[in-house]
């Protein structure tokens, strides 16, 4: 029996309809930025409340990312056995779960029990959202809508640091009380609760990818899908999906990756090596300890909060402009820009530090001073990074993640990748407090030099995915 035929869907029918769908599962990497970020204007509270040292500090702060590296290696499996939309959905929960018992914490212990349960939500998020998205998008434009993820995550940090701004600012200090009870701390962590609750409801309104029917046999659903936000020749593309799944079985073992490269496909390895990177470059520092460090350089409290606001917006503004060359320049033209430029940026901030004056304080704690002309340019060449990584590293990351596996390994590369990246985040997260204790400028060296080993890797073996289909990869 034939096929039904169906029309060709032409790209203005098809464009809007799939930014709205892209749109709706990026508000995971919102949640995925704000669940990350907003321990920002916690830490000197946690350290002062649960009187923390540095070591435990760090874990307490970084604790979520080993949450986020497990939730990200079984949520290619799950979203392949169980679907995307639903694996969207647990993240949700996760997400809801972990805000109140985050703000509800008595002890480090139960904070970082509850983190780690955010974690698996935002692990999982950060698969299923890129992975989801190339899925629904038309080759064209993919890049661009690949690009919302990353401009959900760096929105998602803004929102968070104003939020900590904020309520820091209505209470007198984050440690302090807010006009209707608690400290401004503990109503930072539960106010996550919101967008989880949008990004629950939203995961409801949108279709299941089509390359995951048509593996589940559910040929008319994914005509359906196809047609309303991809386009083109409905019934050819049926058929090059049928035809890459073709042997996939439901259940998907991290077998499919076995290769001759160190016992992987060296496919799997690029990604795996772009997570690493991006990273190793150490990002996550200035958007997890940057109101702590910035205090510590001389600024108020309330002035380091409100630089990391600023820092922030920087972000979006240069994802905006990554969004708007993705699929023009190209991917990897943007990655080596991006990693040159985070070199230099790094290496200046390095040199700013090597000029600080350092002495202890009150409680022990070693105390970092810079010179008001040094900490002027030390500000400037962060956010200079912050635009670097931003307009490159940022969100190309993820647009090649979600796109560079062919349909077989997709959801299972991306998960193995993604907890790659979430492990790398945490070793960067956890070892600053004791690299800042070295010194600042061994530690942005260090950050500096992966930028170049960056740079080179991908001069040397990352590909252009630029236009291509995802059944030609």
């Amino acid at each position: 029996m034939a096929a039904p035929t169906s029309p060709i869907a032409e790209p203005h029918e098809t464009k809007g309809a799939a930014i709205l769908v892209a749109a709706a599962a990026a508000v995971g990497g919102f949640l995925f930025g704000y669940d990350t970020a907003v321990i920002n204007g916690t830490v000197d509270a946690l350290r002062n409340t649960f009187h923390l040292g540095s070591v435990a500090l760090g874990f307490v702060v970084s604790a979520a990312l080993l949450g986020c590296a497990v939730g990200a290696w079984f949520a290619g499996p799950l979203a392949d056995r169980l679907g995307r939309v639903r694996v969207m959905l647990i993240a949700a929960g996760l997400f809801i779960a972990s805000s109140i018992g985050s703000g509800l914490a008595f002890s480090p212990v139960d904070l970082t029990f509850w983190r780690i349960i955010g974690g698996l939500g935002v692990g999982a998020a950060s698969v299923i959202a890129p992975a989801y998205i190339a899925e629904v998008s038309p080759a064209h434009i993919r890049g661009r809508l690949g690009s919302l993820q990353q401009l959900a995550i760096v929105s998602g940090i803004f929102v968070a640091l104003l939020v900590d701004y904020l309520l820091a600012d209505v209470a007198g200090g984050a440690m302090e009380a807010v006009p209707w009870g608690g400290a401004a701390w503990r109503w930072m962590f539960a106010s996550a609760a919101i967008p989880a609750v949008i990004y629950g409801v939203l995961a409801l309104q949108i279709p299941e990818s089509p390359r995951y029917l048509v593996r589940r046999g559910r040929l008319a659903e994914a005509r359906d899908v196809i047609k309303r936000l991809i386009g083109g020749d409905v019934e050819k593309r049926i058929t090059d999906i049928k035809q890459t799944v073709a042997g996939a079985t439901e259940k998907v073992h991290l077998s499919v990756l076995k290769g001759p490269r160190l016992g992987l496909q060296p496919i799997v390895w690029v990604g795996i090596l772009l997570s690493v990177f991006q990273q190793f470059v150490g990002i996550n520092v200035i958007f997890y300890y940057s109101s702590a460090l910035w205090a510590s350089v001389g600024f108020s409290e309330s002035d380091a909060l409100l630089i990391t606001v600023i820092t922030s917006i920087t972000n979006i503004v240069t994802t905006l402009i990554a969004i708007a060359l993705v699929d023009k320049v190209g991917r990897k033209p943007l990655l080596l820009v991006g990693a040159a430029g985070m070199v230099l940026t790094l290496g200046a901030m390095a040199w700013c530090f090597s000029t600080a004056t350092q002495t202890i304080g009150a409680n022990g704690e070693t105390l970092t001073t810079l010179s008001p002309a040094i900490g002027k340019v030390a500000l400037v060449a962060a956010n200079l990074y912050v635009v670097a990584f931003g307009m490159s590293w940022g969100p190309v990351v993820w647009v090649l993640l979600g796109e560079m596996f062919n349909n077989k390994i997709r959801a299972t590369a991306l998960a193995v990748a993604a907890a790659a990246q979430w492990i790398a985040n945490w070793l960067i997260s956890t070892t600053f407090p004791a690299l800042s204790n070295i010194g600042l400028t061994f530690a942005y060296g260090l950050y500096a030099l992966f930028a170049l080993l960056a740079f080179l890797f991908v001069w040397k073996a990352v590909r252009e995915t630029k236009g291509r289909e995802l059944e030609a990869m």
